[in-house]
């Protein structure tokens, strides 16, 4: 069996997304509890805001036909880091999502993370790793993933948003990135002031900024690795109906 087939620095559709919650520990992390400790204790050294939580890891992922299959399980943000630093690894793999967030002038707005984050300074939009209540039933929600993590870091409500029906996919050496556009009722400078408001009046602390991206106009520093090529497919892709 085929672990990881996806196709790869292209962006494709993905009509159903059917990725199981393993309660078992993963595979590639049986054994490691005390280099895991280690690399922990040495990456909080250097980051003492670092939060030891619980995130997923990847066993499997396959895409076939615009059905994306996958198996995942529950690891703590040591083991996850402690993967991060050894990547790639032929047994596990990572995967995240997006919410596309495009103001009323078509402008996209993303984020830029502050300083004490793992991403410090990278510019993407406003995301989180699935973690296990993401996956009611034991299936993951992606929808329901880039509902709570846009809420915690931006204040925005994606439910009153107008939500682009498919999803889409990117997968890259550092990981794959489900998205969908969302379509939101104000302007890119509004929306990116109402972002700061929240993160400056009791919000997200990792958020640093928020940034808009315009048509035609120079990118912003810092993006990440994943980012342009997002941002290339929104600007020449016209929205698909709505759901």
């Amino acid at each position: 069996m085929t672990v990881f087939d996806l196709p790869r620095g292209e962006i494709f559709g993905i009509d159903t997304v059917d990725i199981v919650l393993d309660p078992a520990p993963h595979p590639f992390l049986v054994g490691k509890d005390d280099v895991v400790a280690a690399h922990w204790d040495r990456a909080l050294a250097a980051n003492p805001a670092l939060f030891n939580g619980e995130v997923v890891l990847l066993s499997r992922l396959v895409h076939r036909e615009g059905r994306m299959e996958g198996r995942c399980h529950p690891v703590s943000y040591a083991q996850f880091l402690y993967w991060r630093g050894r990547r790639p690894v032929a047994s596990a793999e990572h995967a995240y999502a997006h919410a596309v967030l495009v103001a009323a002038d078509n402008t996209l707005v993303p984020i830029r993370m502050a300083s004490h984050t793992i991403n410090a300074g990278l510019v993407y939009f406003a995301a989180g790793s699935f973690e296990p209540v993401d996956f009611p039933g034991g299936r993951a929600d992606v929808d329901l993933n880039m509902r709570r993590e846009v809420m915690e870091e931006t204040g925005i409500d994606l439910s009153q948003c107008r939500a682009e029906k498919r999803l889409h996919g990117l997968s890259l050496a550092t990981g794959t990135v489900l998205f969908r556009r969302y379509f939101a009722d104000l302007p890119g400078d509004e929306l990116a002031e109402a972002i700061r408001h929240h993160a400056a009046n009791g919000g997200d602390d990792e958020i640093a900024d928020a940034v808009v991206i315009r048509k035609d106009e120079q990118l912003p520093e810092g993006l990440a690795f994943h980012m342009p090529a997002l941002i290339d497919w929104h600007f020449s892709t016209p929205v698909m109906s709505e759901s």
